[in-house]
């Protein structure tokens, strides 16, 4: 990695893609090779107690690079977006100040933009509004709500999928707690942005029906490696279903069998569709939002290595 002396642009790795893309094995990869720290932007990789479901890294891949940010929260707490910008921040410092390269990388889309592009200057949500937000979501369905959402705000419904409900409740938490649309936030623009950073993107996006049948797959593979105790303990917390750690994939779906009210077969069947269902909107985003990353159109594996290296060593160049 240059020092500051030879370039006074830092270099911030991004490797960013659908859920099951590889992208952390990728990320792994590149921190052999570079020197580098891996620093988690996936929302659920924050939570403790989710390992399996979430498909944190291993303990055998923490050793073989450093790893930050994952399961650094406790599933009692919500972490907002500016509350990982600012951990992610302080960690890009500071595998800078070691001459290290961050790599920064996940699967949140709303993550990778506050640290690309800054934050709008949204005030707090209180809790007493999230919490009415989201009991009204249960209350009416996600359909009602987003149809509410087109009568306050509808620029951002027309960017909002009825299914999408974290971002659906965020956009009506925002106008209930401002009364302001979210829409006129964004417009007004963002703030902090990082200073004498340069970001290499890079997106794994693989074909969609080879994406589907690794999320298949995995989702499995999960159930075999303890996923279903996992969530039995996750439970046993007695948490409110409206905190985020209590919203990843898989969760209700194998909560639904353990409380006896679905069939093993149609939870997993469900929580594999969820995930696709996810893995859809995570490449839109992408393809949408960062359109001058590098892209691999393939499933990672090793055999992707001398193409990303190639482009990392040429940016780093530049």
């Amino acid at each position: 990695m240059k020092s500051a002396t030879d370039n006074p642009l830092r270099p911030v790795m991004i490797v960013a893609g659908p859920t099951a893309s590889g992208k952390s094995s990728a990320a792994l990869d590149i921190a052999t090779e570079f020197d580098g720290i891996v620093i988690n932007a996936d929302s659920m990789q924050v939570y403790d107690e989710l390992r399996i479901l979430t498909a944190r890294p291993s303990e055998e891949d923490e050793q073989r690079a450093p790893h930050r940010l994952y399961g650094v929260i406790e599933p009692s707490r919500n972490c907002s977006v500016a509350q990982w910008r600012d951990m992610a921040t302080a960690e890009i410092i500071a595998a800078h100040n070691a001459e290290k390269l961050p790599i920064v990388t996940g699967g949140s889309g709303m993550y990778i933009h506050a640290l690309m592009h800054g934050l709008a200057a949204i005030p707090s949500i209180p809790d007493t509004v999230r919490e009415t937000v989201q009991q009204e979501l249960e209350s009416i369905g996600r359909i009602a709500m987003h149809e509410h959402l087109v009568d306050v705000d509808p620029e951002t419904a027309n960017r909002i999928a009825p299914g999408d409900t974290q971002r659906l409740i965020r956009a009506i938490e925002v106008h209930r707690s401002t009364g302001a649309p979210l829409s006129d936030w964004l417009a007004a623009g963002n703030t902090g942005s990082l200073d004498n950073i340069v970001f290499m993107p890079l997106i794994i996006m693989p074909p969609r029906d080879e994406l589907y049948d690794r999320i298949n797959m995995r989702f499995s593979e999960m159930l075999d490696e303890g996923a279903l105790e996992e969530v039995k303990h996750l439970l046993a917390l007695d948490l409110a279903p409206s905190l985020s750690a209590m919203k990843a994939v898989g969760v209700r779906e194998l909560a639904g069998y353990l409380n006896g009210e679905t069939s093993l077969e149609s939870a997993v069947s469900a929580a594999q569709q969820a995930s696709r269902n996810y893995a859809k909107r995570q490449m839109t985003w992408f393809r949408n939002q960062i359109p001058e990353a590098e892209a691999i159109f393939a499933q990672y594996s090793e055999s992707q290595t001398p193409k990303i290296f190639s482009f990392i060593r040429q940016f780093m160049l530049t």
